[in-house]
C-alpha cells in the first residue's frame, strides 16, 4: 500500500471512530453553537469538531512518519508545521468556547504562523515568473510568508458557513495540492496533504447536511493553516512557477469570497472583521438553494478550480497565465451576477 494511500486511510477511519467522543465531548462541556439572525442553523450544535480532524490528522503523521524515510531539513519543517498547527488548534478551541474578540485572535494567528516561519525558517524565499526568471524577496520573505499563512488559515475560517463546506472544500483542496504533489514527485506533500484530506472527509460524515457537530474555528483555521505551511514548504522544494499559483487556485472558492467580503464591507463602509450575511453561501441560499444545493454547487466550483490548478502543471507558463485570467474573469462576473459586492443585509455581531 503507498505510503499517501495509508496516511489518507489511517486518518479518514481515526475521524470517523473519534468525532461521536468529541460530540458528547462538546454536549458535556458546552461548547454549543447556538443559532443567531447571521447562521443558518436554527438549533444549537456541538461545536469543536477541529478537535476531531486535528487528532485523526496527527494519528496518521505519527504512524506514517515514524517508517517512512524523509530528508531531515524537510522532517524540520514538518516538525514546525505540527507545533504551529498544535497552536491554531489552541486558539481555536479558546474561541469555540470564549468567541474571542476579531483582533486578539489575529494576534493568535500571526503568533502561530511566526512559530513556523521564524521559529522553523519556513518561508517563501523566491519565486519564479513565466519565463523562468527568480525573483528573490529578501528582507520581504518573512512578512510575505506571514500574511501567506494568516491569510489563509482565514479564508477557510470565513466559508465556514453551511454544514460541510469548509470540510469538502478543504478535502478538494487537499485532493488537488495532492495530485500536483504527486504529479511533481513531492512525496512528503502527498502524504501529508492525503492525510488532511483524509481527516476532513472522515469528519464530513458527521458535519454534512444535516450536521451533527461543527468543525468550529478549532478546524477551520487548522486547516487553512495546515495547507498554507505544506504549500509553503512544497513550494520552496519545487521550485515551479505555478507553485504557490496551485494552492491560491485549489482553495480559490474560500480566497474569493473572502476577497469580496472585504471588498463589499470597505464600500459598504463597515469594519473587515465585522461578520455579514453577504457571503457566496448566503446568496445562494438567497437564490432559493437549500443548504445541501448551496454546499453542492460549491464543491463544484471548488471541483472545477482545482481541476484549473492541476492543469497548469501540464502547460507552459504563458498558457498557465491565461487559464488564471480566465477563471479570475468567469469568477468575477459570476459575483458580479449574483451581486456579491453590494450590502444587502444589516451586520450582524457574532
Amino acid at each position: 500500500m503507498p505510503d499517501y494511500v495509508l496516511a489518507f486511510v489511517i486518518a479518514a477511519g481515526v475521524a470517523l471512530l473519534v468525532t461521536p467522543g468529541v460530540i458528547f465531548l462538546a454536549k458535556k462541556t458546552g461548547a454549543m453553537d447556538a443559532p443567531d439572525a447571521r447562521k443558518v442553523h436554527k438549533r444549537p450544535v456541538p461545536r469543536i469538531g477541529g478537535l476531531g480532524i486535528y487528532l485523526a490528522f496527527l494519528a496518521s503523521m505519527l504512524v506514517v512518519l515514524s517508517y517512512v524515510p524523509i530528508d531531515p531539513e524537510v522532517s524540520f519543517e514538518l516538525e514546525g508545521l505540527m507545533v504551529g498547527g498544535t497552536l491554531i488548534v489552541a486558539l481555536g478551541l479558546v474561541d469555540d468556547y470564549t468567541n474571542l474578540p476579531a483582533k486578539v485572535k489575529l494576534v493568535g494567528q500571526i503568533v502561530a504562523a511566526a512559530v513556523l516561519v521564524i521559529g522553523f525558517d519556513v518561508r517563501i524565499d523566491f519565486i519564479t515568473d513565466p519565463f523562468g526568471d527568480y525573483l528573490f524577496l529578501e528582507w520581504l520573505a518573512i512578512p510575505a510568508t506571514l500574511f501567506w499563512i494568516v491569510g489563509l488559515t482565514n479564508t477557510v475560517n470565513l466559508i465556514d458557513g453551511l454544514d460541510g463546506l469548509a470540510a469538502g472544500v478543504a478535502t478538494i483542496a487537499s485532493v488537488t495540492i495532492f495530485l500536483v504533489a504527486l504529479q511533481q514527485g513531492i512525496m512528503f506533500v502527498a502524504v501529508f496533504t492525503a492525510a488532511i484530506a483524509g481527516a476532513a472527509l472522515g469528519f464530513l460524515y458527521y458535519n454534512f447536511n444535516p450536521a451533527r457537530i461543527f468543525m468550529g474555528d478549532s478546524g477551520s483555521m487548522f486547516l487553512g493553516y495546515m495547507l498554507a505551511g505544506i504549500s509553503v514548504i512544497g513550494a520552496v522544494k519545487s521550485a515551479a512557477t505555478i507553485a504557490l499559483i496551485v494552492p491560491i487556485l485549489a482553495l480559490g472558492l474560500p480566497i474569493l469570497d473572502t476577497t469580496f467580503a472585504i471588498v463589499r464591507r470597505y464600500r459598504g463602509g463597515v469594519p473587515i472583521f465585522k461578520p455579514d450575511k453577504g457571503h457566496l453561501h448566503h446568496r445562494l441560499l438567497d437564490l432559493g438553494f437549500t443548504q445541501r444545493q448551496a454546499v453542492l454547487l460549491m464543491y463544484v466550483i471548488s471541483a472545477l478550480l482545482g481541476l484549473s490548478a492541476v492543469a497548469l502543471t501540464e502547460v507552459s507558463g504563458q498558457f498557465a497565465i491565461l487559464i488564471v485570467c480566465v477563471v479570475v474573469a468567469v469568477v468575477l462576473l459570476g459575483a458580479k451576477k449574483i451581486g456579491i459586492f453590494h450590502m444587502k443585509d444589516s451586520v450582524h455581531e457574532h
